[in-house]
């Protein structure tokens, strides 16, 4: 709270009095209270994730102002409307109009791709042993152990924003203490981690870069930590081996280990790449746009933290949705009328029989 007041440039709540605090957080604390409970509700009646949809519901709800931003731009006839075939001119702006169909293509694309990659996975075949209890023989089965190609999902980006924010705000500390020595520091640290928009790419400077270069590295880095955590290779070759299971070729116990680690790593070195663009690719969006057709003052209101959520949330939430209609279905069929139906069509085929 502190740090966006500073960024803002506003100076209410820089030197908070007490009262002034207890009211901020209680006020804090009431709103994230009745999100939770928005979002047990929402979970409760079996419509997805409740907490993960108010955030989705909070990213959409961006939207409206970049298209009110992109529409008032497209409306500028100042240099001329765009020429359809020499047959008639639209009201438009042509430069702007063109940069909105591509950046319009481009997203499509773009949430195509986040699709596919979300879904896709690495399928392992689990061999089970045979095994003979009394006499009944069980194992000889085969299942499958699926390893996502992004396993840790969206948490990268938001450790890779959380760590990047830390030097901003302790610049921003140092500038409102006032201290002249700390100033030129001061400054240097909230240029250089503060996230550009079109205009931080003008002239040749590189501080522009420095935020999304390390924004990409830290993706990177935080993708193989956390995977490391929600996919514990050597807890799952101990339980398959517990279980009697193994994999084809592979050795039950540390080659089993091994063998997973490696597939894993193979994965995530793809995956993180594709994190990390998908991470800057708005930078990179405003990069083109401001260069290639001048455009000042546009800056997307999605950054690939929200793009990534909303993808996992939507798809998500799709899933529950489709098991949730497939339930009620099973349910509008009565168990004694099927039994019944079952009972008639097993005296019609004896009596065919006879």
């Amino acid at each position: 709270m502190r740090q966006t007041v500073l960024q803002g440039g506003t100076t209410t709540l820089a030197d908070p009095t007490m009262m002034e605090w207890i009211v901020s957080v209680t006020a804090m604390t009431a709103g994230s209270v009745l999100l939770m409970w928005l979002g047990e509700l929402i979970t409760e009646q079996g419509i997805g994730n409740g907490i993960s949809i108010v955030i989705f519901a909070g990213i959409i709800s961006q939207l409206p102002q970049m298209l009110a931003s992109l529409i008032s731009s497209l409306m500028d006839t100042s240099s001329g409307g765009l020429n359809v075939f020499n047959w008639f001119t639209l009201p438009v702006n042509p430069t702007v109009f063109w940069t909105i169909l591509i950046m319009t293509i481009a997203g499509l694309i773009v949430l195509y791709f986040l699709v596919k990659i979300n879904e896709a996975q690495r399928v392992i075949t689990i061999n089970y042993a045979k095994r003979v209890h009394g006499n009944s023989n069980y194992g000889d089965v085969k299942s499958i152990l699926p390893v996502k190609l992004i396993a840790a999902g969206v948490i990268p980006v938001i450790f890779a924003v959380a760590f990047l924010s830390l030097p901003q705000f302790v610049g921003q500390v140092m500038k409102a203490s006032g201290n002249a020595d700390l100033l030129p520091t001061a400054n240097k640290l909230i240029t250089w981690f503060q996230a550009p928009n079109a205009g931080s790419f003008t002239g040749s400077t590189a501080e522009a870069f420095i935020y999304p270069t390390l924004y990409f590295l830290l993706v990177i880095a935080f993708t193989y930590f956390y995977t490391g955590i929600v996919f514990n290779a050597n807890e799952i070759a101990e339980n398959l081996q517990k279980q009697g299971g193994f994999i084809e070729g592979v050795r039950p116990g540390v080659q089993t280990e091994k063998y997973l680690t490696k597939t894993v790593n193979r994965l995530i070195l793809f995956g993180s790449i594709v994190l990390g663009i998908v991470a800057i690719l708005p930078f990179v969006a405003e990069y083109l746009t401001y260069h290639l057709t001048g455009l000042r003052g546009l800056r997307l209101s999605i950054g690939g933290t929200g793009i990534l959520i909303i993808v996992s949330v939507g798809l998500e939430t799709l899933r529950q949705i489709n098991s949730r209609a497939l339930m009620v279905t099973y349910d509008d069929f009565d168990p004694d009328e099927l039994l019944d139906n079952g009972k008639k069509s097993k005296k019609r085929r004896l009596f065919k029989k006879k």
